[in-house]
């Protein structure tokens, strides 16, 4: 009779934690990268149509009552802001792990205080990132060579349709047979439709043994990345998929503040749309990228579900050492 499987001790996950946070920063110091500390708390922070910070009163800070002290700060939902900030000031390429939060976010997957791993290249663009990123997953989780494929062809070979060109009515339609009740809520919101299919219909099968990075995905998904210049209606983002779990989000930077604005003031509207509170616009990342922002790629990593990946484990809070239902 087999002997039955060796369960993970407290101490060996701590153990396994730590020769991965090893591993990464061996990764990025043979290439060159600085490692940086950004700020947990802040004065503002990104603006992101879905994701809600954790506001701290300026009063708790203590620095309430001077002319340039916030009234509210804000827990940090990514280091992009700081870092992005630094390299407008001279940094070269940089890289950083560090906790984030995000308000609300609990699952299998999901934890409100989690670790990121986030680095820019200085003179990257989203070829060298892509490459950068996929030697990552492979050396990191042992595993075959990563391959690429458009967003437009995953949906194609998964789904038969082009997900630029396609009818909206049609997207609707789509999401309608898997659940009607969802599609009526979303209604003709073409990038909330996609979102669900690509989700549930080919997220599933995009990677099961190989490190798959999703690329040029439709602009009015850019977030925070340029648009392709062979493409109008296609980005320079891309995304990071292995057995089925995201783990990563990337972008050939964007360096336009006004267009930076824009997408503020847009994902905005979306907030206000969804119930949520509206975010400052004029933030600290917007100011520096008006004074210049280096030509650089970027990359947001979570290092938690790299974990689970490389170890095994079904469930954030296993490698997590004092998740926060229990912290």
């Amino acid at each position: 009779m087999p002997d039955p499987p060796l369960i993970p001790t407290f101490a060996d996950r701590l153990r396994q934690r730590s020769d991965l946070l090893r591993d990464l920063r061996r990764f990025f110091d043979d290439r060159g990268l600085v490692e940086v500390q950004p700020p947990c708390l802040s004065r503002d922070c990104v603006v992101d149509a879905f994701l809600d910070p954790i506001e701290v009163d300026g009063a708790q800070v203590g620095l309430v009552g001077g002319p340039d002290s916030p009234a509210t700060f804000y827990l940090q939902t990514s280091p992009e802001s700081a870092m992005k900030r630094l390299l407008a000031e001279g940094a070269p390429s940089i890289y950083a792990i560090t906790p984030v939060f995000r308000k609300g976010e609990t699952g299998s997957r999901h934890n409100v205080e989690f670790s990121m791993l986030e680095w820019y290249e200085v003179g990257g663009d989203a070829a060298s990132a892509i490459e950068m990123l996929g030697s990552l997953a492979v050396e990191i989780l042992n595993t075959r060579p990563y391959r690429t494929i458009t967003y437009r062809e995953a949906f194609q070979q998964h789904l038969g349709f082009d997900p630029i060109e396609i009818a909206v009515q049609d997207l609707q339609a789509r999401v309608a047979q898997m659940d009607t009740t969802l599609a009526h809520s979303i209604g003709l919101d073409r990038d909330a439709l996609l979102d669900v299919l690509l989700s549930e219909q080919i997220e599933p099968h995009l990677a099961t043994d190989t490190p798959t990075i999703l690329t040029r995905y439709p602009v009015t998904q850019a977030a925070l990345a340029k648009p392709c210049q062979d493409d109008p209606q296609c980005a320079d983002r891309f995304e990071l998929f292995y057995r089925g779990v995201e783990l990563a989000n990337g972008y050939d930077e964007l360096l336009d503040a006004e267009e930076l604005r824009k997408r503020y003031e847009l994902s905005n509207q979306i907030r206000v749309a969804h119930g949520r509170q509206a975010l400052t616009v004029e933030t600290t990342l917007l100011q520096a990228m008006r004074r210049g922002l280096p030509p650089c790629s970027g990359v947001a990593l979570g290092v938690d579900r790299l974990l689970m990946l490389r170890v095994d484990a079904h469930h954030i809070e296993d490698v997590i050492p004092l998740p926060t239902t229990r912290a």
